[in-house]
């Protein structure tokens, strides 16, 4: 991966608000707005918003996006610091971080989504032998076709 001080920053006139910024670092990664908003687990109108500079995201979701993104929250908030890299095909290493955390985050709810369902097939098939097994102790049905 080129080092950060050696490769040039994209640099734009659009870049002097945080929306530009982030419009302008969400381009550099190649992420969609839809792919970013659900990243976040915010709507896409929200993320419209935050690049249209109407409102600004909560301190926790910048250092979020600035994850995602590549560069650092500093960058974002004031435009010093670490912008988006032009020449690289790599994530930084806090990209990459947040990615992880996320996919575990996933991971961990689809065992627990996996437990629930399993749990609930279990209690409906016990509902279903218990009312089999009343149903046999009834006896043979006289009269009935």
């Amino acid at each position: 991966m080129p080092n950060r001080d050696s490769v040039s920053r994209m640099i734009d006139s659009s870049d002097d608000t945080l929306g530009g910024r982030l419009s302008a670092a969400r381009d550099a990664a190649g992420i969609s707005l839809v792919d970013l908003a659900n990243r976040l687990g915010v709507r896409k109108d929200s993320l419209l918003n935050w690049e249209a500079d109407r409102c600004e995201p909560r301190p926790s979701r910048l250092i979020d996006l600035a994850g995602i993104l590549g560069v650092s929250p500093m960058w974002l908030i004031t435009g010093h610091g670490y912008g988006p890299l032009e020449e690289t095909d790599e994530l930084p290493l806090e990209a990459l971080q947040v990615q992880l955390r996320r996919l575990n985050d996933a991971h961990q709810e689809c065992g627990r989504l996996i437990r629930q369902i399993s749990q609930q097939i279990e209690r409906y098939e016990d509902r279903q032998n218990g009312k089999r097994a009343l149903s046999d102790l009834d006896g043979p049905t006289i009269g009935r076709a």
